[in-house]
C-alpha cells in the first residue's frame, strides 16, 4: 500500500473522531493544551491497537465483526450522543466529556470499531505487516492532530453557544450512529 493510500485510509477512519473530539470539545469550559493532546495521543494509540488487532486476527474474527460493527458502533455513539444532548437539555455545567476515563475509552472504542474492520480487510487481502506499516503510522499521526484539531474547534464554539451546541452535538453523534445502521 502506497503511503497517498495510507493518508486517504487515516483520513476516512478519523472522520468519526474529528466528529466526537469537535461535539465533546463544546462542552469544555476550560481546556489545557496538555489535556487536549493526551487525548488526542489515547484515542490514536486506541485506533491503532484496533487497526493492528484487525490486522491480526482479521482470518477469525473478521467475518463476525464486520457483521455487528454497525451495531456496536450505533450502541456506543448513541449512548455518548445521548448523553451529552440529555446534559444540554437538563443545562446543567458538567458535562459528558472525553478528560474522564469512562468517556474518552467509550468514544475512543466507538471510533475504533472501523479501524478493525480495516486492519482485518488489510489481512484478508494478504497485506504483509511492512507494507501495513505506512497505514498504521498515517493513522496514529493523522487521528492525534485531527482530535487535538477537533476539541480546540468545539470548544471555541462551545464557549459562545453554550447548551444549544451540546444539544445539537449530541444529535450529531446519535446520527453518526443511525448512520451505522443503515
Amino acid at each position: 500500500m502506497g503511503i497517498l493510500q495510507s493518508i486517504l485510509i487515516a483520513l476516512s477512519l478519523c472522520a468519526d473522531c474529528f466528529a466526537v473530539a469537535l461535539c465533546s470539545g463544546v462542552t469544555q469550559r476550560r481546556m489545557s493544551w496538555s489535556q487536549a493532546v493526551r487525548t488526542s495521543l489515547v484515542f490514536a494509540v486506541i485506533h491503532c491497537t484496533f487497526l493492528t488487532c484487525g490486522w491480526a486476527l482479521g482470518n477469525a474474527v473478521a467475518p463476525f465483526l464486520i457483521k455487528a460493527s454497525h451495531i456496536i458502533g450505533f450502541l456506543l455513539l448513541a449512548y455518548v450522543g445521548g448523553s451529552m444532548f440529555w446534559e444540554g437539555l437538563k443545562g446543567k455545567e458538567e458535562a459528558r466529556d472525553l478528560f474522564h476515563w469512562r468517556g474518552l475509552i467509550l468514544s475512543g472504542f466507538a471510533t475504533s470499531i472501523d479501524a478493525f474492520a480495516i486492519g482485518a480487510a488489510q489481512s484478508l487481502g494478504g497485506e504483509a505487516f511492512l507494507d501495513f506499516l505506512p497505514l498504521l503510522v498515517s493513522l496514529f499521526i493523522i487521528t492525534t492532530i485531527v482530535v487535538c484539531v477537533g476539541l480546540c474547534g468545539g470548544q471555541a464554539i462551545g464557549k459562545r453557544s453554550g447548551a444549544v451546541a451540546e444539544i445539537i452535538g449530541g444529535c450529531v453523534l446519535i446520527g453518526i450512529g443511525i448512520s451505522l445502521l443503515l
